[in-house]
Order: structure tokens, then sequence, then C-alpha cells
């Protein structure tokens, strides 16, 4: 599965993006980091590995809904 865990002090909080086995705890051990996720900028910064992701997906890893929406947003666009 691959989803956020959280990181950052209280009331600040800050994502990376992680592939992690489905029934391990949010901050559990993930097998790989895949990105990073920082709502508190403006806009929020999204930095994710695309190629890593599709290299996951295809081995049959599911997204979760929220990373999911992040992977739509124009601010998750590879930079050119």
């Amino acid at each position: 599965m691959i989803r956020l865990a959280r990181f950052g002090a209280r009331k600040q909080p800050y994502y990376r993006v992680v592939v992690i086995e489905k029934d391990r705890a949010r901050n559990g051990r993930s097998v790989e980091v895949v990105g990073t996720y920082n709502p508190r900028t403006n806009p929020a910064t999204v930095d994710l590995k695309r190629e890593r992701i599709d290299y996951w997906t295809g081995k049959g890893a599911q997204l979760s809904d929220t990373v999911a929406k992040l992977l739509k947003t124009p601010a998750a666009a590879p930079a050119a």
C-alpha cells in the first residue's frame, strides 16, 4: 500500500509518502519512501518519485485515497 506517514512536531505536520505493508502501523517500518508532502507551505509542497510509484503499483500496491488525490494535483507534476 502507498500511503502517508506523519512526521513533524505537534500541530506542524509533515508527511512522507511511503510504500508499506497494509497491516503495519501508520508510522511503522516502510519498504520505501517515494515522496514527501508538506501542507504547511503556501501552496502545499508535493514531491513524488513518479517512476517508483508506477513500479510499485505495477507490483500490486494500492494507493490510499489521499495519495491518489496528491497524484492528480498539478503541484505534483514533475518539474520541467
